[in-house]
Protein backbone atom coordinates (compact mmCIF):
# COMPACT_ATOMS: atom_id res chain seq x y z
CA UNK A 1 0.00 0.00 0.00
CA UNK A 2 2.92 2.25 0.97
CA UNK A 3 4.47 1.84 -2.36
CA UNK A 4 0.84 2.38 -4.02
CA UNK A 5 0.53 5.54 -2.41
CA UNK A 6 4.30 6.89 -3.52
CA UNK A 7 3.55 5.80 -7.22
CA UNK A 8 0.70 7.89 -7.14
CA UNK A 9 2.39 10.67 -5.48
CA UNK A 10 4.68 10.65 -7.77
CA UNK A 11 2.09 10.59 -10.81
CA UNK A 12 0.64 13.41 -9.52
CA UNK A 13 3.64 15.19 -8.75
CA UNK A 14 5.28 14.58 -12.79
CA UNK A 15 1.60 15.65 -14.08
CA UNK A 16 1.07 18.58 -12.14
CA UNK A 17 4.55 20.42 -13.41
CA UNK A 18 4.12 19.25 -16.42
CA UNK A 19 0.62 20.82 -16.74
CA UNK A 20 2.56 24.09 -15.29
CA UNK A 21 5.15 23.93 -17.96
CA UNK A 22 2.35 24.04 -20.68
CA UNK A 23 0.77 26.97 -19.12
CA UNK A 24 4.13 29.16 -18.58
CA UNK A 25 4.50 28.45 -21.91
CA UNK A 26 1.38 29.49 -23.01
CA UNK A 27 1.72 32.19 -21.14
CA UNK A 28 4.80 33.03 -22.47
CA UNK A 29 3.38 33.60 -25.26
CA UNK A 30 0.37 35.42 -24.64
CA UNK A 31 2.55 37.77 -22.31
CA UNK A 32 4.58 38.82 -25.10
CA UNK A 33 1.60 39.67 -27.41
CA UNK A 34 0.34 41.94 -24.62
CA UNK A 35 3.14 43.95 -24.08
CA UNK A 36 2.80 45.30 -27.65
CA UNK A 37 -0.64 46.45 -27.31
CA UNK A 38 -1.65 50.02 -28.15
CA UNK A 39 -3.65 51.59 -25.27
CA UNK A 40 -7.01 50.51 -24.80
CA UNK A 41 -10.23 51.79 -24.08
CA UNK A 42 -11.58 48.75 -22.34
CA UNK A 43 -8.41 47.03 -20.28
CA UNK A 44 -10.32 43.51 -20.63
CA UNK A 45 -9.36 43.51 -23.89
CA UNK A 46 -6.17 42.20 -22.43
CA UNK A 47 -7.54 39.28 -20.54
CA UNK A 48 -5.72 36.25 -20.57
CA UNK A 49 -5.29 33.27 -17.33
CA UNK A 50 -2.86 31.37 -16.67
CA UNK A 51 -2.96 31.32 -12.58
CA UNK A 52 -5.64 33.90 -12.37
CA UNK A 53 -9.11 33.07 -11.52
CA UNK A 54 -10.73 34.49 -14.97
CA UNK A 55 -8.54 36.48 -17.32
CA UNK A 56 -6.56 39.16 -14.59
CA UNK A 57 -3.34 38.16 -15.82
CA UNK A 58 -3.47 39.31 -19.02
CA UNK A 59 -4.81 42.48 -17.30
CA UNK A 60 -1.82 43.17 -14.95
CA UNK A 61 0.61 42.16 -17.91
CA UNK A 62 -0.59 45.19 -20.08
CA UNK A 63 -0.40 47.18 -17.31
CA UNK A 64 2.96 46.35 -15.66
CA UNK A 65 3.65 47.76 -19.35
CA UNK A 66 2.28 50.69 -19.54
CA UNK A 67 3.56 52.34 -16.04
CA UNK A 68 6.59 52.46 -14.74
CA UNK A 69 7.13 49.76 -12.29
CA UNK A 70 10.87 50.80 -10.00
CA UNK A 71 10.23 47.79 -7.46
CA UNK A 72 9.49 44.77 -9.21
CA UNK A 73 7.32 43.21 -5.46
CA UNK A 74 3.61 42.49 -4.80
CA UNK A 75 1.22 41.52 -2.04
CA UNK A 76 -1.75 39.81 -2.15
CA UNK A 77 -3.65 38.54 0.46
CA UNK A 78 -6.61 36.05 0.54
CA UNK A 79 -4.90 33.51 -2.02
CA UNK A 80 -6.08 30.19 -0.62
CA UNK A 81 -3.14 27.89 -1.56
CA UNK A 82 -1.85 30.24 -4.46
CA UNK A 83 -2.42 27.80 -6.78
CA UNK A 84 -5.18 30.03 -8.34
CA UNK A 85 -3.88 33.93 -7.75
CA UNK A 86 -3.35 37.62 -9.37
CA UNK A 87 0.01 37.38 -8.76
CA UNK A 88 1.62 33.81 -8.97
CA UNK A 89 1.88 34.96 -13.17
CA UNK A 90 4.14 37.76 -11.46
CA UNK A 91 6.26 34.95 -9.50
CA UNK A 92 7.02 32.85 -11.89
CA UNK A 93 7.18 34.48 -15.60
CA UNK A 94 8.41 38.28 -14.35
CA UNK A 95 10.46 36.98 -12.02
CA UNK A 96 8.70 39.29 -9.35
CA UNK A 97 8.99 38.62 -5.56
CA UNK A 98 6.18 38.74 -2.86
CA UNK A 99 3.80 38.43 0.23
CA UNK A 100 0.90 36.53 0.30
CA UNK A 101 -1.40 36.17 3.68
CA UNK A 102 -4.54 33.47 3.83
CA UNK A 103 -5.81 32.71 7.41
CA UNK A 104 -5.75 28.67 6.96
CA UNK A 105 -2.61 27.42 8.22
CA UNK A 106 -3.54 24.03 5.53
CA UNK A 107 -2.71 26.80 2.72
CA UNK A 108 0.20 28.26 4.10
CA UNK A 109 1.55 25.11 4.74
CA UNK A 110 -0.02 23.66 0.88
CA UNK A 111 2.24 27.08 -0.44
CA UNK A 112 5.54 26.40 1.45
CA UNK A 113 5.49 22.68 0.37
CA UNK A 114 5.21 24.19 -3.45
CA UNK A 115 8.20 24.23 -5.68
CA UNK A 116 7.24 27.60 -6.00
CA UNK A 117 8.46 28.41 -2.66
CA UNK A 118 11.84 27.46 -2.68
CA UNK A 119 12.10 28.48 -6.28
CA UNK A 120 11.40 32.36 -6.13
CA UNK A 121 11.62 35.42 -3.26
CA UNK A 122 8.18 34.06 -1.84
CA UNK A 123 6.81 35.23 1.85
CA UNK A 124 3.57 33.30 2.98
CA UNK A 125 1.89 34.51 5.97
CA UNK A 126 -0.58 32.82 8.16
CA UNK A 127 -3.42 35.39 9.91
CA UNK A 128 -6.51 36.59 10.09
CA UNK A 129 -6.41 40.31 8.09
CA UNK A 130 -8.10 42.84 10.14
CA UNK A 131 -7.45 46.94 9.42
CA UNK A 132 -5.38 47.08 13.05
CA UNK A 133 -3.32 44.26 11.96
CA UNK A 134 -2.16 44.84 8.00
CA UNK A 135 0.60 46.80 8.31
CA UNK A 136 2.23 44.77 11.12
CA UNK A 137 1.73 41.41 8.86
CA UNK A 138 3.33 43.56 5.50
CA UNK A 139 5.86 45.20 7.40
CA UNK A 140 7.56 42.13 9.46
CA UNK A 141 7.94 40.70 6.05
CA UNK A 142 10.69 43.55 5.11
CA UNK A 143 8.14 45.86 2.77
CA UNK A 144 7.90 49.19 3.27
CA UNK A 145 7.46 52.06 0.65
CA UNK A 146 6.99 51.74 -3.10
CA UNK A 147 5.69 48.53 -4.54
CA UNK A 148 5.04 47.14 -7.69
CA UNK A 149 1.21 46.02 -7.03
CA UNK A 150 -1.59 45.11 -4.10
CA UNK A 151 -4.21 42.55 -4.49
CA UNK A 152 -7.14 42.46 -2.01
CA UNK A 153 -9.41 39.78 -2.23
CA UNK A 154 -11.00 38.61 1.49
CA UNK A 155 -14.38 38.56 0.46
CA UNK A 156 -15.57 41.11 3.69
CA UNK A 157 -13.71 43.74 5.01
CA UNK A 158 -11.93 44.67 1.76
CA UNK A 159 -12.14 48.45 2.21
CA UNK A 160 -11.60 48.72 5.59
CA UNK A 161 -8.00 47.29 4.95
CA UNK A 162 -7.03 48.70 1.95
CA UNK A 163 -8.01 51.98 3.46
CA UNK A 164 -5.36 51.23 6.70
CA UNK A 165 -2.42 50.49 4.51
CA UNK A 166 0.12 53.01 5.08
CA UNK A 167 3.12 50.83 5.63
CA UNK A 168 3.36 50.32 1.91
CA UNK A 169 2.72 52.72 -1.81
CA UNK A 170 1.86 50.27 -4.55
CA UNK A 171 1.99 51.65 -7.80
CA UNK A 172 -0.95 49.41 -8.72
CA UNK A 173 -4.02 48.09 -6.91
CA UNK A 174 -6.23 44.78 -7.97
CA UNK A 175 -8.98 45.37 -5.77
CA UNK A 176 -12.37 42.61 -5.45
CA UNK A 177 -15.98 44.73 -5.54
CA UNK A 178 -19.57 43.13 -5.12
CA UNK A 179 -21.46 44.12 -8.29
CA UNK A 180 -24.61 42.85 -6.74
CA UNK A 181 -23.97 46.12 -4.62
CA UNK A 182 -24.90 48.33 -7.69
CA UNK A 183 -23.20 51.31 -8.68
CA UNK A 184 -25.20 53.73 -7.55
CA UNK A 185 -23.74 54.60 -3.94
CA UNK A 186 -20.90 54.10 -2.34
CA UNK A 187 -21.18 51.88 0.13
CA UNK A 188 -19.49 48.83 2.12
CA UNK A 189 -20.20 46.33 5.04
CA UNK A 190 -19.58 47.91 8.29
CA UNK A 191 -16.66 47.06 9.56
CA UNK A 192 -16.33 44.18 11.91
CA UNK A 193 -12.97 42.53 12.75
CA UNK A 194 -14.40 39.18 12.63
CA UNK A 195 -16.30 39.53 9.46
CA UNK A 196 -16.82 35.64 7.76
CA UNK A 197 -18.54 36.09 4.58
CA UNK A 198 -20.73 32.36 4.95
CA UNK A 199 -21.71 33.76 8.82
CA UNK A 200 -22.67 37.40 7.77
CA UNK A 201 -25.54 36.46 5.07
CA UNK A 202 -26.91 32.60 4.65
CA UNK A 203 -26.67 33.52 0.98
CA UNK A 204 -22.97 34.65 0.61
CA UNK A 205 -23.77 37.78 -1.19
CA UNK A 206 -23.32 39.73 1.41
CA UNK A 207 -19.25 41.01 1.48
CA UNK A 208 -16.80 43.98 0.20
CA UNK A 209 -17.90 47.11 -1.14
CA UNK A 210 -18.99 48.63 -4.14
CA UNK A 211 -16.99 49.60 -7.47
CA UNK A 212 -17.85 53.49 -6.51
CA UNK A 213 -17.41 53.29 -2.26
CA UNK A 214 -13.42 51.75 -3.94
CA UNK A 215 -13.40 53.88 -6.93
CA UNK A 216 -14.03 57.22 -3.62
CA UNK A 217 -11.11 55.28 -1.80
CA UNK A 218 -8.80 55.55 -4.33
CA UNK A 219 -9.39 58.61 -5.27
CA UNK A 220 -8.30 59.46 -1.55
CA UNK A 221 -5.10 57.55 -1.86
CA UNK A 222 -4.46 59.33 -4.97
CA UNK A 223 -5.25 56.75 -7.23
CA UNK A 224 -7.05 57.04 -10.89
CA UNK A 225 -9.58 53.97 -11.53
CA UNK A 226 -8.43 52.63 -15.21
CA UNK A 227 -10.99 49.67 -15.54
CA UNK A 228 -12.33 46.01 -14.47
CA UNK A 229 -12.14 42.65 -15.80
CA UNK A 230 -14.83 41.59 -17.94
CA UNK A 231 -16.59 38.97 -15.11
CA UNK A 232 -17.32 42.14 -12.62
CA UNK A 233 -15.06 41.28 -9.73
CA UNK A 234 -12.13 42.85 -9.81
CA UNK A 235 -11.52 46.92 -10.31
CA UNK A 236 -7.66 48.41 -11.23
CA UNK A 237 -6.29 51.48 -10.11
CA UNK A 238 -2.98 53.16 -10.99
CA UNK A 239 -1.13 55.69 -8.93
CA UNK A 240 -2.03 58.97 -11.02
CA UNK A 241 1.45 60.35 -11.29
CA UNK A 242 2.20 56.62 -13.12
CA UNK A 243 -0.75 56.71 -15.25
CA UNK A 244 1.29 57.30 -18.83
CA UNK A 245 -1.31 56.94 -21.51
CA UNK A 246 -4.08 54.81 -19.47
CA UNK A 247 -7.37 56.17 -20.25
CA UNK A 248 -9.02 57.02 -16.56
CA UNK A 249 -12.87 56.24 -16.28
CA UNK A 250 -15.21 56.46 -14.19
CA UNK A 251 -16.73 54.36 -11.67
CA UNK A 252 -20.14 54.23 -14.05
CA UNK A 253 -17.84 53.76 -17.16
CA UNK A 254 -15.98 51.47 -15.55
CA UNK A 255 -18.61 49.26 -13.82
CA UNK A 256 -19.33 45.83 -15.13
CA UNK A 257 -22.60 43.87 -13.72
CA UNK A 258 -21.51 40.36 -12.54
CA UNK A 259 -23.08 37.48 -13.75
CA UNK A 260 -22.27 34.71 -10.99
CA UNK A 261 -24.47 32.33 -9.45
CA UNK A 262 -23.02 31.33 -6.09
CA UNK A 263 -25.71 32.03 -4.14
CA UNK A 264 -26.27 29.81 -0.78
CA UNK A 265 -30.06 29.06 0.60
CA UNK A 266 -30.14 28.87 4.22
CA UNK A 267 -29.21 25.47 4.09
CA UNK A 268 -25.76 26.29 2.36
CA UNK A 269 -26.92 24.69 -0.85
CA UNK A 270 -26.33 26.58 -4.05
CA UNK A 271 -29.16 27.88 -5.28
CA UNK A 272 -27.64 30.04 -8.45
CA UNK A 273 -30.12 33.49 -8.39
CA UNK A 274 -29.18 35.62 -10.90
CA UNK A 275 -29.25 38.99 -11.74
CA UNK A 276 -31.73 41.23 -9.51
CA UNK A 277 -32.70 38.05 -7.44
CA UNK A 278 -29.64 38.29 -6.01
CA UNK A 279 -30.06 41.88 -4.47
CA UNK A 280 -33.08 41.15 -3.53
CA UNK A 281 -31.60 38.12 -1.09
CA UNK A 282 -29.88 40.99 0.49
CA UNK A 283 -31.84 44.11 1.02
CA UNK A 284 -31.91 45.36 4.10
CA UNK A 285 -28.84 44.53 5.10
CA UNK A 286 -26.63 47.17 6.94
CA UNK A 287 -24.76 49.04 4.31
CA UNK A 288 -22.16 52.01 5.60
CA UNK A 289 -22.04 54.80 3.28
CA UNK A 290 -18.24 55.87 2.39
CA UNK A 291 -19.39 59.36 1.18
CA UNK A 292 -21.79 60.39 4.02
CA UNK A 293 -20.46 58.62 7.00
CA UNK A 294 -24.01 56.96 7.75
CA UNK A 295 -25.32 53.47 7.90
CA UNK A 296 -28.19 52.62 5.47
CA UNK A 297 -29.77 49.89 4.28
CA UNK A 298 -29.48 47.90 0.89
Amino acid sequence: MKKLVNVLHHFLYTTRKAQQTDLLLLGTMLARQNRDLPVLDNIAAAEFKVFSQTGDDGIIQYLINKVRINETSFVEFGVENYVESNTRFLLKYNNWSGVVIDGSEKSIRYIESDDIYYQHELKAVRAFITRDNINELIGSQGLNGEIGLLSVDIDGNDYWVWKAISVVDPVIVVAEYNSVFGIERAITVPYQPDFVREHAHFSHLYFGASLKALCTLAEEKGYAFVGSNSIGNNAYFVKKERLGPLKVLTPEEGYVYSRFRESRDKKGNLNYLSGHERYECIKGMPVYNVVTGITEQL
